[in-house]
């Protein structure tokens, strides 16, 4: 797993680089969104869905400079999503990638400014991507938008994920689970995928490879965070742990248990890599990412 996180960590040192000089300080009061914003998106991370843009790009030799507008608003999105996410009225957490969270650092107010303004300037920022062509900037914009939104996308996500509880009957409590996980942790992650597809303009069937991929990397994900939450280490993970036991949240561990969500998880990435090598050896690193994300310790 070392070639992987090296790469990770480098790829995250120049996309860190480039990602800075899109937060231009405002002149007055209003500095301090920005600020908050800032603080956000530049708060450490593993950069996972950027990098997995780029990599997914690259498999159709689009590059880091053509793919890097896709990706920063992407991990923009994102930010916000956790900001919101960290919230009082949503899981009241004081801790992100072992910092305050924003409201905790700022204040609530201007948290749920810093999260807006975040979610507006993603797709601002993608939008003047002249580097990439208008048809694929709009059909990137409309992706984002309907990854991130209300119908089947993040935001609905987060609302089962608040709201969702057991029904007692297992076959509905399954179909719950995976949905809750498809909307709010698998959109972004098949955004990221379908991205790069996009802006290789692939054809449908390679798209659909990395669809069908991004999907079963999205659940192992997912089931690797709510391991992560029962049995992580709090100062590796960055974040406060065991709170989906606490507010008696509906997730994958919850439903099979440990061990049999983590065999599901290693049965869903062994698909994945299999898929995958379709792309011959420039799906390597994409293989090796699969693996990392049940892997990973934080």
């Amino acid at each position: 797993m070392s070639d992987i996180v090296e790469k990770l960590t480098s790829f995250s040192k120049h996309f860190n680089t480039d990602l800075e000089k899109c937060f231009p300080f405002a002149d007055g009061a209003e500095n301090r969104v920005i600020e908050a914003m800032k603080y956000s998106v530049m708060n450490g991370g593993k950069r996972l869905r950027p990098y997995l843009l780029c990599k997914c790009a690259e498999l159709f030799d689009v590059d880091y400079k053509t793919a890097f507008p896709a990706a920063a608003s992407l991990e923009m999105l994102h930010s916000y999503s956790l900001i919101h996410d960290d919230l009082p009225a949503m899981d009241n957490d004081d801790l992100r990638r072992g910092k305050p969270t924003c409201h905790k650092q700022f204040d609530e107010a201007t948290a749920i400014l810093a999260g807006d303004g975040l979610l507006t300037y993603a797709f601002e920022y993608l939008s003047n991507a002249l580097v990439i062509r208008p048809e694929i900037r709009l059909a990137l914009i409309q992706l984002l938008s309907s990854a991130a939104g209300a119908f089947k996308g993040m935001v609905s996500g987060q609302t089962l994920d608040i709201y969702a509880t057991s029904t007692g009957n297992t076959q509905k409590d399954e179909e719950i689970i995976s949905r809750l996980e498809e909307m709010k942790t698998g959109r972004l992650l098949r955004y990221a995928c379908e991205a790069g597809a996009v802006l290789g303009k692939a054809d449908i069937e390679k798209r659909n490879v990395l669809i069908s991929y991004s999907r079963k990397i999205g659940q192992a994900f997912q089931i690797a965070d709510d391991i992560l939450d029962r049995e992580g280490d709090q100062k590796l993970v960055g974040k406060t742990l065991h709170k989906d036991d606490a507010q008696s949240k509906f997730t994958f561990v919850s439903y099979y248990g440990i061990e049999p969500a983590r065999q599901k998880a290693k049965q869903l990435i062994e698909q994945a890599i299999d898929e995958i090598s379709v792309f011959g050896d420039k799906a390597i690193d994409l293989q090796n990412l699969a693996r990392y994300i049940v892997e990973r310790q934080y």
